[in-house]
Order: C-alpha cells, then sequence, then structure tokens
C-alpha cells in the first residue's frame, strides 16, 4: 500500500497527543480511487477466508467497508452510534472514541448480525482498540463469527493490535504509524 503511506505522509496532518488528521482523503473528503485501493487490499489479504458479511461502525468505517463489500460482492452492515427508534432486536455495547474522548452506545439489529455470518470487519484506524473490542462484543452477542479486522491505519504505538490478538483475532493494517511523536509522522516500513 506504497499509495496509501505517500498520501498520509503527503496529506496527513499530525497534532499533539497522537492525533493523525486524515480527512483529505480518508475521512471528511474520500478520494474514490484510494478507497478502492485499499478495497483490493482487503481482498487480498482476506483471500481463502470464508467471510459471508463485511462490518464497520459509523461513520469513517462505511467507504472501506462499502468498497470491500462491492468487491467481494457481499453485504455491508454497520453498528450505529445512536440507537434509531426504528430498529429492532438490537444488540448494543458502549465504546469509547479516543479522538472525541466520549462514550457512545454502539447498536446493531440481530436481524442483520446473525449466528450465521462470518464477519470481517473494516474501518479507518486501530488505536487503542476501543471501537474493535466493542464490535467484538457485538459479534459475540449475535453468536456470529470473527474472521478477521482490517484497518486502514494503525497507530502502533496506541497498542490496540495487542488488545484485539489477545482475543485471537487476525488483524491485518495497510499502513502502520510507529510514531508520532513531536508531530513527525513515522510509517512502518
Amino acid at each position: 500500500m506504497q499509495l496509501l503511506k505517500k498520501r498520509i505522509l503527503q496529506d496527513g496532518k499530525c497534532f499533539e497527543g497522537g492525533i493523525l488528521k486524515v480527512d483529505s482523503f480518508i475521512n471528511h473528503q474520500m478520494d474514490p480511487q484510494l478507497m478502492k485501493a485499499i478495497g483490493v487490499e482487503f481482498v487480498r489479504r482476506f483471500a481463502g477466508t470464508n467471510v459471508n458479511k463485511i462490518m464497520t461502525i459509523e461513520a469513517s468505517g462505511i467507504a472501506p467497508a462499502i468498497m470491500t463489500g462491492y468487491l467481494l460482492n457481499l453485504p455491508v452492515v454497520f453498528a450505529k452510534k445512536k440507537s434509531p427508534k426504528t430498529i429492532e432486536n438490537a444488540l448494543s455495547t458502549t465504546v469509547h472514541s479516543f479522538t472525541k474522548d466520549r462514550d457512545y452506545e454502539v447498536v446493531i439489529s440481530s436481524d442483520f448480525l446473525t449466528p450465521d455470518d462470518k464477519i470481517l470487519f473494516v474501518d479507518d484506524f486501530l488505536a487503542y482498540g476501543n471501537a474493535a473490542l466493542g464490535i467484538i462484543d457485538l459479534v459475540k452477542q449475535a453468536g456470529a463469527e470473527l474472521v478477521g479486522m482490517g484497518f486502514i491505519i494503525e497507530k502502533e504505538f496506541q497498542n490496540g493490535r495487542k488488545r484485539i490478538e489477545e482475543q485471537g483475532i487476525r488483524v491485518e493494517s495497510l499502513a502502520i504509524i510507529e510514531d508520532l511523536s513531536h508531530c513527525q509522522i513515522r510509517i512502518k516500513e
């Protein structure tokens, strides 16, 4: 994913506290060609798995999840950060957002996350792993199987991967940020 790494170095912005802003090409304004390349890479990395559904959490994971689902010809479902009045058979968990520094109730209908599902979770960032742990909880509640988790960018220094892999779950990250100290972006080769 040299294209992704190049864009992070070229257009990413670093802020104190380990924050990497990529809103000009991933999670506010999106580069559709980059999203396609990201989807292709997730398809390649998870080839041979028996995934039958792509899952994400709103909102920034939706674009890469849809692209991956489109390429695999699979449905995409996303956990919502607010429980709509119309949701039926809701499963819920609480997730702490690192960037927004607040807790969210995250919900999904068990009509769309079932014991027959073999899930590939796709999201934009892996930092401390809070959103991922919430998804793991929802998947367990549904009795589904989590085949793996794919992230566009992982902030290695925040140890989210360790928390996920401790649960026996495969993690694939397309770009791994080693360090953001002094607002210098260092990407693992």
